[in-house]
Formats: structure tokens, C-alpha cells, sequence
């Protein structure tokens, strides 16, 4: 690295982690104020850190390895996390969510579910996976960020005892981009979180657009022609994915072939099927259900998950766009005449920063990648914390003590967060096993019970907790096939079993989730009746809820049904389209593939236009 590089990495890293602490001091009234802000940060403070939060260096990683890969229709590959779960909570559940006027994900399942021995089982589930969660994306982010830091810095870091190594060079520089993130997150709470993470927001799109620029100005449409086939850049696909690329890049075929993808239509069916109930089901209770309940009313929480959908993707894919046209140039060659891998796709983005990008433009893409790891790092330790201080220790171990107090156990549950998610990611295969295993096991377990909570009066605290635990355990199970795979004997049904892709096992952890949910729910009392009349008449949901309208209008002849189930789905149609145009505007643009970029940005317009009459309009409207 130039002397001019390591300067702005340095002066990033000072800025970054100067401001974190210096706000900190904001931090410390209370646990309101530590975890949520205390209600005062204005909704697009918190879009900004929201969309921040989202732009993680391990999933960038992998989203320029599948654009670079299959191209085009790529893009659908996302749907598996699905990140159109945002597009639902933009025009509707953010409304429900922020209705509750609670802390976290779990304190909100008590106003659902009461406060009796089944509504505490409930709020304890949610919170047992809550962290859990956050161990996982934080084990995701050390392995992430470790392949990343040791293929663009040139020192090893390899910390050996004899013949035995203690650390590998990746670990190492993990730990010490962990070490830094956690120090101002710990302090500062919600208010270091979303001040430093507004500032490498900025960065973050400084970057993307500079190595777009570089991208379009340095490399010819002739070059990009010469490599890309057509099939490339088309988004739309049959039942089977066939090979598109020439013979020269067989070798990409065949990694294609040996994915699990194959059968694409499957695939993308599979997807939308988890997706649809997966976003109904709401946000997983971490960073983006922390940023909803921080918001100060209604209107600011679909304010400002609408922002978060705006401004996150064109600069996100400016910068994917911008790195895998200079590696289908220069890197691509380099993959010729052997194997390709997994591996290979993940370090195509250190290695086109490490040698295809000029000084001074390295130092803002190395600073921008860098602010995408810590702050999707610090969003995970400030929302997982919550959930161990005010859901499990100050409810069922003190719930009496001083605001110091609860704020230094906050720091401790920090730390045993961070701590944990370090050793997971000690043992992981890689980005893409940890990716699956969070978006199609460990969520698959959570769909069910958290879809059911929404639309159904009789489903109870005992059927959350039952299928929360089922789809725990059997995520658990797949998470442990899945690591010996490669132990069981080939033409067993443990070794297919443990082959079979994680998405496509998605409906088993479905239905053994709902088994749970049932068996819970018919087999103990409903929900008092009085929980369920003041939950509907606050939260408004649509679904089955006809019992609990009934009593309600005994008690206000005033209170109307929430009909707009239709018109809620058609606008998070139009809205999946409207996301979806916005990565495809700067992957056109810099691929040059003029017309299909000006049809997606005409679809762009006409989307925002609709919305702005069917959603925003309406939002306006919002009374807390």
C-alpha cells in the first residue's frame, strides 16, 4: 500500500472511532437512552444508519462474486435473505412495530402474547434468538472481514507458538478491527452508533462512486463485450439455468454446475415462497427493529424505512457494479486454466482492490469497505445486548437497580457477544456456509411463528414458543449436518441430506415450525382475551382477527377493521419492483448497456410516482 493509503485508512479509523466516544456521553441516562436514543434521533439520521448498517463488507464479498458469476439475474439471489423483507416493513409493518412503544423485538412479544407464564416463555424465546442471531452475523462479519483485510494488506499477522499457530493472519486482523469497532460501540450505545455510522455512510458512497468512475472511464465498452455473453445480461430465466459463458471460461460453468442453483426456477420459486412469509413475519429482532423503535412516532418509523430503501442500493451497487466490471477485465483471465471455486468468487473484491485500483482511490475504497464492516458490526452489538440486559437480566434477575448498573451490564453483554461470535467464526467454512446458514436455517425456523403472530387471535404464547424452539432445533441440526458433510459416507441419506442446499430444505423447517405452533397453541388456553382487544385496537393488523374485533366494538362501537391486505400486498409488489430497478440502474450503466438502463430507470420513475400516491400519501396522514 502507498503512504497515501495507509494515511487515509489511518485518518478514517481516527475520525471514526473519535466520534463514537466523544458522543458517548449522550449515552448514559438510561437504558432507553443507551439502547434506543432515548427516542430523540431524528428518522433520517437513522435511514442513514439503517442503510449503513446494511452495507456489509462480507455480504458486498459475496454479492460481487454471484453478479460476477451469473450475471444480470443475480440480483434474485438476494431474495434468499429476502431483502425485500424491507420493502414490507416500509409500507406497513414499520407502522405495526412502532405502535407498541417498546425497547426490543421480545419486550414487544409480551404486548401480544400477556404477561403470564406463556406470554414470559414467548418474550424468552424471541430473546435466546436474538442472540444468537447476533453471534451469527457477528462470526459472519470476522470471517468476512478477515479474508478481506489479509489479501489487501501486506504484513502477516500469523501469531505462532513453536510449530503450533495460535492465530492465522486473517484472525488476526479480525480481532483488530473488532477490537476498535466494539470500543465506541460499547461506550456510545445507540448515539455512537448512528453518529459514526452517518459518517461512513458518506464514505461508503464516496467510494462507490469512485471506483464506478474508474470503472466507466478506464475500461472500454469493447473490453467488457469481448468477455460478457448476452445471456449475462438478461434478467429472465427458464426453469433450468443453463451454461452461458464461451468455452474460454469453462471453468465458470462448471462452478455453476456444482453450486446447487441449477434448477434456477426452483430456486427463485423457493425463494419468493420463504420470502413472502418471511417478510410478513417482519424484521428479525435486531439493528433494523432497533432503528423502527427508535424513531419518535409512527409517521418517522415508515418515514424513515422508506429512506432506508432509497439510498442503500444505487450507491451499493455502484461499488459492486464498479468492482466486478475490473475484475471480469483484469481478474477473470488470472481464473483461467484450473478449478474455480467458492473461494475464488470471495476474493475478487480484495483482489481487484489490491491490484487494479490507483493510489488515493484505494484509500477511500479500503476506508468506504472498512466503514461497511464496522457498521454493520456496531448495529449487531448495540441490538443484541438488549436483549440479554433488559429482556432476560433486569426481568428475571434484577429488576431493580441503578441506571449505572444496568448500563455497565450492557457493557459486559457486549462483550460476551462479540466473544462468542469470534469463536463461532473461528470454525467457519466460509462467507457463502455462514450466509446460508443465517438466511435459509436460522431464519427458516423463525418464519412461521413470527407470520402467525401477526394475522391469527388464536395463536398463543406456548405455540411462539413451541415453534420457535422446533425451527431453533432443527436450524441447529442442519447447521451440524452441514458442518460433517464431508464425514458421512456418499449414497446415504445423511450424506444427501447434508448436500442438499439449505434453501431447498427451507419447507421442512417450515412445517416443523408450524408442527410446534399447532401443537402449542391447541394444546394450552388462548391469550386472555383483554391482551388481545388491547393489541389489536393499538397495532391495527389485518388477518384473522374477527373474536377480538367483536369484543373490541363492545367496548368502542367507534373501532373499524383494518381492510387493506390487498392494498398493502399490491404496494410491496410495486415496491419489490421499485427495489429491484434500483440495482439494476447502475449495473446496466456500467456494463453499458444503455437501453436496459433507461427502461429501468423509467420503471424507477413510474414506481416512485405510485408510490408516492398509494404509500405516501397515506403515511402523511399517520396519527400517533
Amino acid at each position: 500500500m502507498n503512504i497515501i493509503d495507509v494515511l487515509i485508512v489511518v485518518l478514517y479509523i481516527v475520525l471514526t472511532v473519535g466520534v463514537g466516544v466523544w458522543i458517548s456521553k449522550r449515552a448514559s441516562k438510561g437504558l432507553d437512552s443507551y439502547f434506543l436514543g432515548g427516542n430523540s434521533i431524528k428518522w433520517y439520521y437513522l435511514g442513514l444508519s439503517n442503510g449503513s448498517g446494511m452495507f456489509d463488507v462480507a455480504g458486498t464479498a459475496w454479492m460481487v462474486g454471484i453478479l460476477f458469476l451469473y450475471g444480470v439475474k443475480s440480483f434474485m439471489f438476494m431474495w434468499i435473505w429476502p431483502i425485500w423483507n424491507q420493502i414490507f416493513v416500509m409500507i406497513f409493518l414499520a407502522a405495526w412495530i412502532r405502535r407498541s412503544n417498546i425497547m426490543t423485538g421480545s419486550e414487544w412479544i409480551l404486548t401480544r402474547f400477556g404477561n403470564d407464564k406463556a406470554g414470559r416463555a414467548s418474550h424468552l424465546i424471541i430473546a435466546i434468538f436474538a442472540i444468537i442471531t447476533s453471534i451469527g452475523f457477528i462470526a459472519y462479519f470476522f470471517e468476512g472481514v478477515g479474508k478481506f483485510m489479509t489479501i489487501i494488506l501486506p504484513w502477516d499477522m500469523t501469531l505462532a507458538f513453536g510449530n503450533a499457530t495460535i492465530l492465522t493472519s486473517e484472525q488476526s486482523y479480525a480481532l483488530i478491527v473488532i477490537l476498535l469497532t466494539t470500543i465506541y460501540t460499547i461506550k456510545g450505545g445507540m448515539f455512537s452508533v448512528v453518529a459514526t455510522e452517518v459518517l461512513q455512510y458518506g464514505i461508503m458512497v464516496l467510494a462507490g462512486i469512485l471506483i464506478a468512475g474508474y470503472a466507466f472511464f478506464t475500461i472500454s465498452d469493447a473490453e467488457i463485450t469481448s468477455i460478457i455473453p448476452e445471456e449475462w445480461k438478461n434478467i429472465f430465466f427458464g426453469w433450468e439455468l443453463t451454461p452461458f459463458w464461451n468455452e474460454k471460461y469453462q471453468a465458470f460453468n462448471d462452478l455453476i454446475d456444482t453450486q446447487g442453483y441449477k434448477m434456477f426456477g426452483a430456486f427463485i420459486g423457493m425463494s419468493l415462497l420463504k420470502g413472502f412469509f418471511a417478510s410478513v413475519a417482519g424484521p428479525t429482532p435486531s439493528y433494523d427493529m432497533q432503528r423502527i423503535l427508535s424513531t419518535r412516532n409512527v409517521k418517522e418509523a415508515s418515514y424513515m424505512s422508506g429512506f432506508t430503501n432509497l439510498i442503500l442500493f444505487i450507491p451499493r451497487y455502484l461499488l459492486i457494479g464498479g468492482i466486478v466490471v475490473i475484475a471480469l477485465v483484469h481478474i477473470a483471465p488470472e481464473m483461467l486454466g484450473g478449478v474455480v471455486t467458492n473461494n475464488d468468487l470471495e476474493t475478487i473484491l480484495p483482489k481487484v482492490i489490491n491490484f487494479h485500483i490507483p493510489v488515493g482511490i484505494k484509500g477511500l475504497l479500503l476506508a468506504g469497505l472498512l466503514a461497511a464492516f464496522m457498521s454493520t458490526f456496531s448495529a449487531f452489538v448495540n441490538s443484541g445486548p438488549a436483549y440479554i440486559v433488559n429482556d432476560i437480566y433486569k426481568k428475571y434477575f434484577k429488576p431493580e437497580a441503578s441506571v449505572r448498573h444496568y448500563i455497565n451490564a450492557s457493557y459486559w453483554a457486549s462483550f460476551g457477544i462479540v466473544i462468542l461470535g469470534v469463536i463461532m467464526g473461528f470454525f467457519a467454512e466460509s462467507i457463502n456456509s455462514i450466509t446460508l446458514w443465517i438466511t435459509s436455517a436460522l431464519y427458516g425456523g423463525y418464519v412461521a411463528a413470527n407470520f402467525l403472530k401477526w394475522v391469527w387471535w388464536r395463536f398463543n404464547g406456548w405455540g411462539y414458543f413451541w415453534g420457535m424452539l422446533a425451527g431453533l432445533l432443527i436450524a441447529t441440526l442442519q447447521f451440524i449436518l452441514d458442518g460433517n458433510k464431508e464425514n458421512f459416507t456418499p449414497g446415504t441419506w445423511l450424506y444427501d441430506l447434508a448436500h442438499i442446499p439449505p434453501i431447498y430444505l427451507f419447507p421442512i423447517f417450515f412445517v416443523f415450525s408450524l408442527i410446534g405452533c399447532f401443537l402449542g397453541t391447541y394444546l394450552s388456553k388462548p391469550t386472555e382475551m383483554s391482551v388481545l382487544v388491547n393489541f389489536y385496537k393499538n397495532i391495527r393488523p389485518w388477518g384473522w382477527w374477527h373474536p377480538v374485533y367483536l369484543q373490541l366494538r363492545k367496548e368502542d362501537n367507534t373501532a373499524s377493521k383494518n381492510h387493506n391486505f390487498w392494498k398493502d400486498m399490491g404496494n410491496c409488489v410495486i415496491g419489490v419492483v421499485w427495489q429491484s430497478s434500483q440495482i439494476l440502474i447502475p449495473i446496466f450503466l456500467l456494463i453499458r448497456d444503455y437501453p436496459k438502463m433507461w427502461w429501468s430507470i423509467g420503471v424507477f420513475a413510474i414506481t416512485t410516482l405510485v408510490l408516492k400516491f398509494t404509500w405516501l400519501d397515506v403515511v402523511k396522514r399517520y396519527k400517533d
